[in-house]
């Protein structure tokens, strides 16, 4: 494992908050670079499994040379049904850092950062259809708004995505550089990367569909936790870390949380201590920390 690939936040923390049994079955659902995989194998027995997602496969170049490790080339989205497919049922742990790895922002040719040019992509799995350069030149202009709105909180999306909707009826808009020339008149100097990063992050939330999987995940996890299991999960934007947030709460998106006959609320999990951030250390060594919030939970 190349520590250029991921360089692996709250590594510890999230790692302790699983309390691991030697003898375990734990999964992470974010491989990436492999820091917090090979974390979790240091701490268990040779009676213990740890099975690991990722769906980019760039990531399996890290693979672990263990024989307690698999790792599996898919989305996390179908959890469930490839440890059904190796036999598990139940699990002791789950860990999940949803932030792009060091990696696909490094690459200059996958679209993910803003400090490079190159063709509108933006896809975890490469065999995915949608891709930024779909999502920019075909959305509709309320379609474009509603993403800009909702995955980058900018208030001036209507306006963005007209600005888009004009551009490419001359041409179309190719890479990430033609995307900022159309949005120019949108980037102040003084918050420009700021902007830029939010207009980024909202197409690449659609592209990969992350708010569609991470639910999807989070209601796999009560059903594939055994009792006392324990969740470990890091976020890096407010919009996975209000849903993590609810989801540990109330054991539901929307709404209450339900009650038995007698009015106690019955949700599946239950929170375990409170937020943990990264150190000013963590942030001085690793930037790209620096927004991570790590939330722990155990099934009831």
């Amino acid at each position: 494992m190349s520590s250029a690939y991921h360089n692996p936040v709250l590594l510890k923390e999230s790692v302790d908050g699983l309390n691991i049994k030697e003898d375990g079955v734990y999964v992470d659902v974010t491989f990436g670079g492999g820091g917090h995989s090979k974390e979790i194998l240091k701490r268990l027995g040779d009676g213990g499994k740890l099975f690991a997602f990722d769906q980019d496969e760039d990531a399996l170049h890290n693979t672990l040379d263990d024989e307690r490790f698999q790792l599996i080339n898919q989305n996390f989205r179908y959890l469930k049904q490839f440890l059904k497919f190796y036999g598990i049922r139940k699990v002791d742990g789950i860990l999940a850092d949803f932030g792009v790895s060091s990696h696909q922002f490094d690459e200059a040719e996958r679209g993910f950062s803003i400090r490079f040019n190159a063709d509108l992509d933006m896809r975890m799995d490469k065999k995915n259809e949608l891709s930024a350069y779909k999502v920019v030149n075909t959305y509709s202009q309320e379609d474009l708004a509603s993403v800009l709105f909702q995955y980058g909180e900018l208030r001036n999306a209507k306006a963005m995505a007209r600005a888009i909707v004009a551009a490419r009826s001359e041409e179309p808009i190719k890479t990430t550089d033609d995307l900022k020339k159309v949005l120019g008149k949108f980037l102040p100097k003084m918050k420009e990367n700021k902007i830029l990063a939010q207009i980024y992050q909202a197409i690449r939330i659609e592209v990969n569909q992350e708010i569609e999987v991470l639910k999807e995940f989070l209601e796999q996890v009560p059903e594939v936790l055994k009792e006392g299991g324990r969740l470990s999960l890091i976020s890096y934007h407010s919009l996975e870390d209000r849903l993590a947030k609810r989801f540990i709460r109330a054991g539901k998106f929307d709404g209450e949380p339900e009650k038995d006959f007698y009015g106690n609320i019955k949700v599946p999990l239950k929170k375990v201590g409170g937020l943990i951030v990264p150190s000013a250390e963590e942030i001085a060594r690793n930037n790209r920390a620096r927004s991570a919030k790590l939330r722990i939970a155990e099934k009831i």
